[in-house]
């Protein structure tokens, strides 16, 4: 899925302080790098939820400027996209993050 369909243009951001400490001190992700990960032509989808939920929520595998790799789970409100968590990728999750990259980078070619 391309970000371009979940997230508005220009790119915002809806940060609450306890993601930010629990990103940090838990996967030592800062905020910055968060955000960085959209702008860096990333690969999302949606993640399925129990219906308790009320907001739907995607992931977005990216990397940093410094080519960071991570996943970041989020969801859009009032057209600003706030970040729920984030992580490094797994290996299982980097395979197929690079394996997306390399196919959409021959389908462009």
């Amino acid at each position: 899925m391309d970000i371009k369909e979940i997230t508005p243009l220009p790119l915002a951001f809806d940060w609450d302080k306890w993601n930010i400490e629990k990103n940090l001190i838990k996967h030592k992700i800062a905020w910055l790098e968060c955000e960085q990960v959209f702008f860096n032509k990333p690969i999302a989808g949606v993640i399925i939820l129990e219906k308790k939920y009320q907001e739907r929520q995607f992931y977005a595998f990216g990397v940093t400027d410094i080519q960071k790799e991570l996943i970041v789970i989020f969801t859009m409100r009032k057209d600003k996209i706030r970040i729920i968590s984030a992580r490094p990728m797994s290996k299982k999750e980097r395979e197929a993050y690079r394996a997306k990259l390399k196919e959409s980078t021959q389908i462009q070619k």
